[in-house]
């Protein structure tokens, strides 16, 4: 019950705009303003106790509290490693970020590129905090977490060895801003070894909240070069790498000086005239400030002689500081991937960016409801949540150079790299698209079942499952309406997830569902149709009193229940018995007369022909699938919050469900149904009570 209120109380917070980068959630509900003043106001630095100066904070296995690698870590201020530290010198720059002994240089790329662009680096990097003017030891910083912003605080000690800072720091040697990002970065994830290994993208898209695509340059876009200066004129944010085939190639330098397995940042992309032809350039940088491409077009090669003295001065840069140009053509045959962060339009200011329009939607995969996993699982397939995107408008300048509608579908699974040190890891994720059969055009609640996939294939899908944060895959399709199914690989694996599309221009996007409903037909019996057998059975069972109390309709089912080979079942429970009085007592005498019971053997029996009808390999009990259909046949109708609640609340631990509990779960939504209808005086679809008449009405 807890989670759910928790889940609406989240629904309404982001209706008020909580969660945007004006109005970050505070982390851990710890508030950078209130605890510098406090810290002020008493004369003492910020120590953190929610990311405490202790070997928990730096990892779990590699960076350990026992391994050899956190010996003699120290944590230190920067006062108190330097004369006169500075959180940023002038402006922050690429040169700020140098990596240290954490694999994290997919992040540091990610923060360089970030550097290329103020207006982002600002909504990360609040500027009004120092060493020196309201100096408390605590300093703070903002980050996209799936859907929403979020202020995380820390102090500034840093983990030190022999001195030095013992991960990012900058060329300087005296500015501490990117260290102190990165510090953020391992509080928000649970400890410094959490960012060991990733794709830039994360970090791209943690920076800004902007969606992340994926090019395998060895099937290079035809394109591409002119989607990276787009992407550059946007503001976009791009990194690139080279794979490795073994570990041993990890950070291996090839004979050219580029690093294998090593996150670069895409910093320009130029034209030169040379020789009579245009050449295509682009600038890449090195996060570790060094070491850098020796081929063509390097910082010292003979190719800048032959080019204008104005490009020449425009471009070359002998320093060696990790950045460098190379022909395009080169990069395509050496680097592997290029990744691009296209941004929220809330990101960009100015008419000169063209703008994406951007739309999400929050959802969970759970054991048995929405968790159904790939089509290779065509029984379970349908249950996983399914969206639909409405694309209309053609674009403008498609870069495929074919008519059609842009649209760039992510799909991110949620705080899988904090859950690392408890032993988890990512799932296997994906998504399929189909076009929305005509007869659901426009609608919105209608959750397309089985028959459905068994009988039409997909129209696109993500190029792969994949075990990563995030699936992200680009389209140009023709205008329609489309069904996106997001999924795990395996069905019945538990996850949160983040699903948004950006298109280039608007469309609708929606998460379709089956509406709350009930289409139960009331069963109206009068007392002279009852039939003398059963008047003269009624009479046998109730006793001197006629009436049949739950205590004495538990001994009566379950008598019957345990003659019943066909059915797997533990018994009727005192609590279903309870339910099935109060939904038929009408004179509130807690017992049920005659006819109350009439009606209710009549639906025990409509119960049992559904559940049998369902129980299709006759093992006596119906699967949580199989339960989502009998649910459908007894008329009602739920969606899949509601289907969550019931696999939740009445099945077993293999996620089957045996009569009784099948049995108590109806009656169970019938009183529901009937109470609001009860309360619902003027058909609103909306009641009111005090907390008194809520209780009352939660009690029974």
């Amino acid at each position: 019950m807890s989670a759910i209120a928790t889940k609406l109380q989240h629904q309404r917070e982001r209706a008020h705009g909580i969660g945007s980068n004006t109005q970050a959630v505070k982390y851990l509900n710890q508030d950078f303003e209130a605890l510098r003043r406090d810290c002020l106001d008493r004369g003492r630095l910020f120590e953190d106790e929610c990311f405490e100066a202790l070997p928990s904070s730096l990892g779990y296995e590699d960076l350990g509290p026992v391994s050899y690698k956190t010996r003699g870590v120290e944590w230190t201020r920067p006062k108190d490693l330097c004369q006169n530290p500075q959180f940023i010198v002038a402006n922050a720059s690429r040169t700020d970020i140098c990596q240290g002994a954490l694999g994290d240089c997919w992040l540091l790329a990610a923060i360089a590129s970030l550097t290329l662009n103020k207006q982002v680096l600002s909504r990360i990097v609040p500027h009004d905090q120092s060493f020196d003017q309201n100096y408390a030891g605590i300093f703070h910083f903002e980050f996209w977490q799936f859907g929403e912003w979020v202020d995380v605080v820390v102090d500034d000690r840093l983990p030190t060895k022999d001195g030095e800072l013992l991960f990012v720091h900058s060329a300087e040697g005296s500015e501490f801003w990117s260290a102190l990002l990165e510090k953020a970065y391992a509080k928000l994830n649970g400890s410094y070894e959490a960012l060991s290994g990733g794709s830039t993208t994360e970090g791209f898209e943690d920076f800004t909240g902007g969606i992340a695509e994926n090019h395998d340059l060895r099937k290079a876009d035809p394109h591409l070069f002119k989607i990276i200066r787009k992407a550059l004129d946007r503001g976009s944010l791009l990194g690139c790498s080279i794979d490795i085939t073994n570990s041993s190639d990890s950070e291996a330098v090839t004979y050219k000086k580029l690093v294998k397995g090593h996150a670069y940042s895409v910093t320009g992309a130029d034209q030169v005239s040379y020789n009579g032809r245009n050449v295509q350039l682009i600038r890449i940088r090195n996060p570790w400030g060094q070491v850098e491409w020796t081929g063509s077009w390097s910082d010292n090669s003979h190719e800048w002689k032959y080019v204008s003295g104005e490009d020449r001065a425009r471009l070359s840069n002998n320093a060696e500081d990790g950045e460098f140009w190379m022909e395009f053509s080169d990069f395509l045959v050496q680097y592997s991937r290029l990744e691009i962060c296209n941004l929220t339009p809330d990101a960009l200011t100015g008419d000169d960016y063209k703008k994406w329009a951007e739309s999400e939607f929050e959802e969970t995969w759970r054991r048995g409801v929405s968790a159904g996993g790939c089509r290779n699982y065509p029984n379970s397939f349908w249950m996983n949540p399914q969206f639909v995107i409405k694309l209309e408008e053609l674009d403008d300048d498609p870069d495929d150079g074919e008519e059609g509608c842009t649209a760039i579908i992510g799909l991110m699974q949620k705080n899988k790299r904090r859950m690392r040190k408890m032993g988890q890891d990512m799932e296997t994720v994906g998504f399929a698209i189909y076009e929305l059969p005509d007869e659901h055009l426009g609608k919105k609640q209608v959750h397309l079942k089985r028959d459905y996939f068994l009988h039409n294939r997909s129209a696109a899908r993500s190029e792969s499952f994949t075990n990563t944060r995030e699936v992200c895959s680009h389209f140009c399709l023709p205008p329609g309406e489309y069904l996106i199914i997001p999924s795990t690989f395996e069905p019945n694996k538990n996850g949160d997830f983040y699903m948004r599309v950006f298109t280039e221009k608007q469309a609708d996007f929606h998460e379709i569902d089956d509406p709350v409903d009930c289409h139960i037909k009331e069963i109206d019996v009068d007392e002279d149709d009852i039939g003398h057998r059963f008047k003269s059975l009624f009479g046998k069972l109730a006793g001197h009193d006629m009436e049949i109390s739950p205590f004495e309709l538990r001994r009566i089912l379950n008598q019957v229940i345990k003659k019943r080979s066909d059915l797997k079942t533990d018994g009727f429970s005192l609590t279903t018995c309870r339910n099935m009085v109060n939904l038929l007592d009408k004179d509130g005498s807690g017992k049920l007369g005659l006819v109350e019971f009439k009606i209710l053997w009549s639906k025990i029996e409509k119960f049992l022909e559904l559940y049998q009808k369902r129980d299709v390999d006759q093992s006596g009990c119906i699967s949580s699938s199989e339960m989502r259909l009998a649910v459908e046949d007894a008329g009602f109708s739920l969606n899949n919050a509601l289907h969550q609640i019931v696999v939740a609340r009445y099945s077993e631990p293999g996620l089957t469900i045996d009569y009784d509990n099948f049995v108590c779960c109806l009656i169970r939504l019938e009183i529901l149904f009937k109470t609001f209808k009860m309360l619902d005086k003027n058909n609103s679809g909306q009641i009111e009570l005090n907390f008194l008449e809520w209780m009352m009405v939660s009690m029974v």
